[in-house]
């Protein structure tokens, strides 16, 4: 992201909890993240990580991407051509993200690209809203995906549905990028 939309990402954090009335205290006890990192996180202080961004986005229900939308792009349009396409990326964790879908308010369904690296390990302890339904589809290499319990190993071309009502972690085991879509629904 550019120093803008970073800008525009805290200013829309701190807002969100003002809309609410919460203070950094019900914040924090309601995603798991200390106060100290969410004050930093409104200010501007510090860039999210996606796991970190996933458990605040979780506390106030709303998807990563929807987030994002609000503080990447312009009004809505039916086309985005792939070079407006806004791309995120978590160095640390070796994931970039790309919101492939034009946002809209009016319509719930969203399509992302992630790109792992190789050994990427981004995982995410509880769903960002509970019951949202998740089309993976791997277009170029192998992840391994845990949703809950159940790990699934899937490779090009495989799609995996499921609902999200638990932890889930997405790892790259290999030594070359894995490339895939997700389609999400909110219930």
């Amino acid at each position: 992201m550019g120093d803008a939309v970073e800008d525009r990402l805290a200013a829309r954090l701190a807002s969100l909890r003002g809309e609410r009335g919460w203070s950094l205290e019900f914040l924090a006890d309601r995603s798991g993240v200390s106060r100290s990192t969410l004050s930093r996180l409104e200010r501007g202080e510090v860039s999210p990580t996606t796991a970190l961004l996933g458990r605040v986005c979780g506390a106030y229900g709303m998807t990563q991407s929807r987030l994002l939308a609000e503080v990447e792009s312009e009004p809505a349009a039916a086309l985005i051509r792939a070079a407006d396409q806004p791309v995120w990326r978590d160095e640390a964790a070796g994931f970039t993200r790309r919101a492939v879908s034009p946002p809209h308010a009016g319509l719930r369904a969203e399509m992302i690209e992630g790109v792992l690296g190789p050994g990427a390990d981004v995982a995410y302890d509880r769903p960002t809203v509970e019951g949202l339904e998740q089309h993976v589809w791997i277009l170029d290499g192998t992840l391994e995906l845990t949703g809950g319990d159940t790990t699934y190993g899937l490779a090009t071309g495989d799609c995996l549905r499921f609902r999200l009502w638990s932890a889930t972690r997405f790892r790259n085991l290999t030594a070359s990028p894995v490339r895939y879509a997700i389609v999400q629904v909110p219930p």
